[in-house]
């Protein structure tokens, strides 16, 4: 049996390079623990999830996203 394979949603998107900017693309691939997505979970092809790594540190560097979230 053979699995259908998962299309990459950044693809899909029609984005060419991931920005850092983008919060809310960037929030769909981030646990609710603040981890980045593997590939097998999140569906991405090898080169945007490379940029949506680079991505997402940036982001958290600059303090648009949070390093981790806390639960009070």
């Amino acid at each position: 049996m053979r699995r259908t394979r998962k299309t990459c949603p950044v693809c899909e998107m029609g984005v060419r390079v991931v920005d850092y900017k983008d919060e809310r693309t960037l929030q769909r691939f981030i646990t609710d623990r603040g981890k980045i997505l593997p590939r097998r979970l999140s569906g991405t092809c090898a080169r945007h999830q490379r940029q949506l790594g680079t991505a997402i540190k940036r982001a958290r560097h600059i303090a648009l996203l949070p390093f981790i979230r806390t639960t009070a």
